[in-house]
């Protein structure tokens, strides 16, 4: 496995500490170019590789924030046009660059979700959580009622347009599944809820050069037990989510990554049975004493005590 970990588009205490705790890979978002906007040029690509490969790191996945969702084309509306050329230019910016995994989702109008952000956990840390039974009387979005059958069509023609580039352009595009795994949500359907619905988007256009992130705890939410659901995808795992939760897909909430309802050392081993050696990053983090919460799941302290453990696991496995 490659460790990785999610920073930010300069160096900061935070890239320091990743180092210093052993990641050697990083997960990026989109730049943002001198005019502010997000950027899919080559470029401002090209600089925010150049300031990781300057640190010692190595860029290996573009995992694009909230603000380059393509919820347009997820949606099939007006606009989707020009998501789907500015993921193109992105792919074929990917390749040039050497950046070989894309993270998406088909998570449309939002992203995850979540009722509450201050759920107290072990020690008074404060984690993430879900219950869907908060969302009954929530309102329709803007884009009112939007179908699985809507939905269906529109990944479908997403991977037609996209695959081929990927695929001249040797950049793996791994989808991740919704979160929370509940359909629908304020009308809009979720369609990627469960390992076998993943299993069914690779169906649709099948590529070498398709495949998952597998995200730990959006299918352990769903029911799925991860050691087998790890074995079930297999050789399609191009990225790990590593993180866990308590619950099910109507009402969870996450834990820290040893406290939750996962056998973190079988998923392990689970990788290392089928193979895996590509980027895993720790994700949703509690926060912890002295933190804010301005940024829940993204905190600094709780990062490190997962990277600990996750290193631990990996050496318990006979990966490092």
């Amino acid at each position: 496995m490659k460790i990785a970990e999610i920073l930010p588009q300069y160096p900061d205490r935070l890239w320091s500490w990743a180092k210093q705790s052993g990641v050697t890979h990083a997960v990026a978002r989109l730049p943002y170019n001198q005019q502010g906007n997000i950027s899919y040029d080559f470029i401002d690509l090209l600089h925010m590789k150049q300031r990781f490969d300057d640190f010692g790191l190595q860029l290996e996945v573009i995992e694009p924030g909230v603000d380059a969702q393509m919820h347009k084309m997820k949606l099939g509306i007006e606009g989707m046009e020009k998501d789907l050329e500015d993921c193109k230019m992105l792919i074929k910016n990917m390749g040039a660059l050497g950046i070989p995994v894309l993270c998406y989702n088909f998570m449309a109008q939002f992203n995850w979700l979540r009722t509450s952000v201050s759920t107290v956990t072990r020690g008074g840390a404060f984690v993430t959580s879900y219950d869907h039974s908060l969302m009954k009387n929530a309102p329709l979005t803007e884009a009112g009622i939007v179908s699985e059958e809507k939905m269906w069509r529109n990944i479908t023609r997403f991977l037609e347009e996209v695959l081929p580039v990927a695929e001249k352009a040797g950049v793996k595009i791994a989808l991740h599944p919704d979160d929370p795994p509940v359909s629908p949500i304020q009308g809009i359907s979720r369609i990627v809820t469960s390992a076998s619905a993943m299993q069914s988007v690779l169906n649709l256009v099948p590529s070498d050069y398709s495949g998952v992130t597998l995200c730990q705890g959006t299918l352990a939410a769903a029911g799925e037990d991860i050691p087998a659901a790890i074995r079930k995808l297999g050789k399609k795992i191009f990225f790990v989510h590593f993180r866990d939760v308590k619950g099910v897909a109507t009402n969870f909430s996450e834990t820290f990554h040893d406290d939750g309802q996962t056998n973190m050392f079988e998923a392990v081993r689970a990788y290392k049975e089928v193979g895996f050696e590509g980027p895993v990053r720790i994700d949703h983090v509690p926060t912890m004493a002295g933190e804010n919460n301005g940024e829940p799941g993204y905190g600094e302290v709780g990062r490190l005590f997962a990277i600990g453990y996750l290193k631990g696991l990996l050496e318990g496995a006979g990966y490092l």
